[in-house]
């Protein structure tokens, strides 16, 4: 007698059904045992009588299954499938054939077909690695930074960005500033501190937000270079931007260990608002780089001194940008109009272009030649421009404006009419031909006139 395979539950029936033959246990028990109905234990006592175990054993184990396909099915499929389909997946695959071929063919099957014959990949095999980024060797040599928007106070406060600027080397935090959201002046205002504490980098690394990044390639205004990119320059500072977040992962996770202690110990400390969180921050930098920073592979620091006057910074950490000076001594800029007073210096840049530096407190200053210009400004209005371009990392700062000002008791905004808008001023009476007649001398007297000749013709 040969081998015979069989499953675990037909072994538990033989020995259930040898202990009943043995009269060591009922068929009731032995129904219960199996889960079975007594006269489908007494079936196969019988059978187990009279041929033994290989009566228990599944009739159709060993048989081709009655569902299968007729040979050669998967070999047309898989043929379309190649011919016509390639970079399908099996469930779309499945659908075309049914409806162009008129093949139908489950999606499961056509997946394990497909699989076989090497045209498709499961998603465990699909998976692609990445190679992991070795640490830069020196202190200094390359800084990520990056703006993590999170409610940072949970429900004590309004959210807002925390600025995270950390080492590659050491995985230090070199500086950590809360703001209201991402900007330019938010970046510069850090950096500051950055620049005052370490000195200046060789690099930073950060994503293409727009405050790093021209998005438009044709862009010329600035030569293709942000007011954060200028001012690194103008610093002998370089700055990449990662083509993905995977690059920059050591400040993306050092993002998430912040939103879970930083958080927690902004509650123990009962810390509700950004200036009390900004004072905190240095106690708990200090605090985490002697938990989790790292040796440098080399011990060289990187970072070069700053050798600039405080006043020369504050005009490199601004905003800057050129306007040309119309025949009114006047120009546009941020939706205001500006005019320069009448001097003998400004009456000579009609024509020209003029410097403005815009600060961090919304000061301005025009400048000539490093010459400040005095000046007046017009037409300001403090609103946002209906259909403004907003980018989502300023979402929540620019909504939260616009409702202080709607909750404001301000007037409505007036409505110009076209006759204003048009600047139509209406003209007096001119002189010409008298118009009142009923008050006319002349006619007065023609009408006296004519009463009486109609009086005496009566």
């Amino acid at each position: 007698m040969g081998l015979i395979l069989m499953s675990e539950r037909e072994l538990q029936r033989i020995e259930v059904l040898s202990k009943v033959l043995e009269q060591r246990m009922t068929v009731v028990s032995a129904a219960h045992v199996l889960d079975m109905t007594t006269r489908q234990v007494q079936r196969l006592l019988k059978a187990f009588r009279a041929e033994g175990a290989a009566a228990l054993r599944h009739k159709a184990r060993g048989r081709p299954s009655n569902h299968r396909y007729v040979a050669g099915i998967g070999e047309l499929a898989v043929q379309l499938v190649r011919e016509h389909y390639l970079d399908f997946g099996p469930t779309l695959a499945a659908e075309k054939l049914a409806a162009n071929h008129g093949l139908v063919v489950s999606r499961e099957t056509l997946r394990k077909w497909m699989a076989e014959a090497g045209i498709w990949l499961s998603r465990k095999h699909r998976r692609t690695f990445h190679q992991p980024r070795l640490r830069r060797e020196s202190y200094g040599e390359l800084v990520q930074i990056d703006g993590s928007d999170h409610r940072w106070f949970e429900e004590r406060g309004d959210p807002c960005t925390l600025l995270v600027f950390i080492d590659d080397a050491t995985s230090k935090l070199q500086q950590l500033r809360f703001v209201k959201s991402e900007s330019t002046f938010s970046y510069f205002e850090t950096l500051e501190l950055y620049l005052k504490a370490h000195g200046c980098p060789v690099a930073f690394y950060s994503d293409k937000h727009t405050v790093f990044r021209v998005a438009k390639a044709e862009a010329r205004a600035g030569r293709g270079m942000t007011q954060f990119g200028r001012a690194l320059s103008e610093l002998n500072i370089e700055i990449l931007c990662a083509n993905s977040s995977q690059a920059k992962g050591r400040v993306e996770r050092v993002n998430r260990t912040l939103q879970d202690r930083l958080v927690k110990e902004l509650r123990l400390a009962g810390i509700s608002d950004i200036e009390e969180a900004n004072v905190f921050l240095p106690a708990f930098t200090a605090d985490f780089n002697e938990k989790f920073a790292k040796v440098p592979a080399r011990p060289d620091n990187l970072h070069r001194a700053l050798n600039m006057p405080p006043d020369r910074l504050r005009d490199v950490l601004c905003k800057r940008e050129q306007r040309y000076v119309g025949q009114q001594l006047s120009f546009s800029y941020e939706r205001r109009q500006i005019m320069l007073e009448k001097n003998e210096l400004s009456c000579g840049l009609v024509g020209k272009y003029v410097d403005i530096y815009e600060f961090a407190d919304g000061r301005l200053d025009v400048r000539w030649r490093a010459c400040s210009l005095p000046y007046t400004v017009f037409d300001k209005e403090q609103r946002v421009t209906h259909t403004a371009v907003t980018e989502n990392k300023r979402l929540g700062e620019v909504l939260t404006w616009i409702k202080a000002q709607q909750d404001e008791a301000r007037p409505p905004p007036k409505i110009k009419t076209n006759s204003e808008q048009s600047a139509y001023k209406k003209r007096g009476s001119k002189p010409g031909r008298r118009t009142d007649f009923i008050n006319d001398p002349a006619v007065i007297a023609r009408r006296e006139q004519a009463l009486t000749r109609l009086a005496a013709a009566e």
